[in-house]
């Protein structure tokens, strides 16, 4: 009917107007709620200087990341130069300045790699792969700060579900080959597709070095966000930082907002203001920690532009379905 044919068009846009809504009027709220003048102000402070080495840390970190993938794309047998995974991880990064979280990215980086070696399904195997074991670094970072350095600032509503989550991650990470045997028990159908993750849970020992690279690269961030802290001449102690960013991280890396745009803001506000730090200097952090992002993100412009995606390659569709 043409009602409804009429009708997708305005679906679609609605769809993505809620997308952008969401997060400034997250954003708009803070603002509000901590006082906008005073956020804007702080950031006019902002040395030039920190907020370039800042975005180089990260840039460095994500070059790191690119060889953590490398090694996890290995396992399952794809193989290609180190220049290969850093121009897709980059194109990545890019494209997630355009979806919420890291989705868009993510399937990016996949296909690229996919279709590059005509492997599509391992592929987006290693992908989720990598992602997940940057979530588990992230949580393990996250609860052993909570644990060793908080000296009772935080409240432990805060610490006890941090530390638990941390612990259940390291338990799922030490069961991962019980874990495997599940596959067995599956619907064929989902069998097959677990068959591509089933690999990493089998050896938990091949995950150790790409586990210490997502570790190195949280600390990263911690240094990155604590760079952007003093260009803005706030004396907060790196400590503080090892326990408020990983636990930030984990709410600005739901799928809801462009780059945790206002998730982020809003936990910096809340674990920060814990230590006595202003409402308005831990939204200004925020937004500073979004504009380098924004920045880290634009360094795959090149890459996305110069890199073309590489043809399906017919003749070998076969490798390319799940297995």
């Amino acid at each position: 009917m043409t009602p409804t044919d009429g009708q997708a068009p305005r679906d679609t846009y609605t769809a993505g107007e809620q997308t952008t809504e969401v997060p400034v009027g997250l954003l708009a709220f803070l603002l509000h709620r901590f006082g906008g003048s005073a956020v804007f102000s702080l950031l006019s402070r902002e040395r030039p200087g920190y907020f370039a080495a800042a975005v180089a840390l990260s840039v460095a970190g994500q070059v790191m990341t690119a060889y953590r993938w490398r090694l996890l794309a290995a396992v399952v047998s794809i193989r290609g130069p180190f220049r290969e995974f850093v121009g897709y991880y980059f194109v990545g990064l890019f494209t997630n300045l355009f979806v919420p979280g890291m989705v868009g990215g993510d399937a990016a980086r996949a296909l690229y790699l996919g279709r590059r070696h005509g492997r599509l399904g391992p592929a987006v195997a290693s992908v989720v792969a990598d992602r997940g074991i940057g979530l588990i670094a992230l949580l393990w970072f996250a609860a052993a700060a909570a644990w060793l350095i908080n000296d009772g600032a935080l409240p432990l509503t805060v610490t006890r579900p941090t530390i638990a989550i941390g612990m259940v991650a390291f338990a799922a990470y030490i069961a991962a080959p019980l874990i495997a045997r599940i596959e067995k028990f599956m619907p064929h159908r989902l069998e097959r597709y677990a068959a591509l993750i089933t690999p990493y849970l089998h050896r938990p020992a091949t995950l150790i070095p790409p586990i210490v690279l997502a570790l190195l690269l949280h600390a990263s961030v911690v240094i990155a966000q604590y760079i952007l802290a003093l260009g803005l001449s706030l004396s907060i102690p790196l400590s503080v930082f090892m326990l408020c960013v990983p636990i930030a991280g984990v709410f600005a890396s739901l799928p809801l907002t462009l780059n945790g745009l206002g998730l982020r803001e809003g936990a910096y506000a809340v674990l920060f203001g814990m230590f006595g730090v202003a409402n308005a200097d831990a939204v200004a952090l925020g937004l500073l920690c979004f504009a380098s992002s924004v920045v880290l993100g634009l360094t795959g412009t090149l890459p996305f532009l110069v890199i073309e995606t590489p043809a399906l390659r017919r003749e070998e569709g076969a490798e390319m379905s799940v297995p």
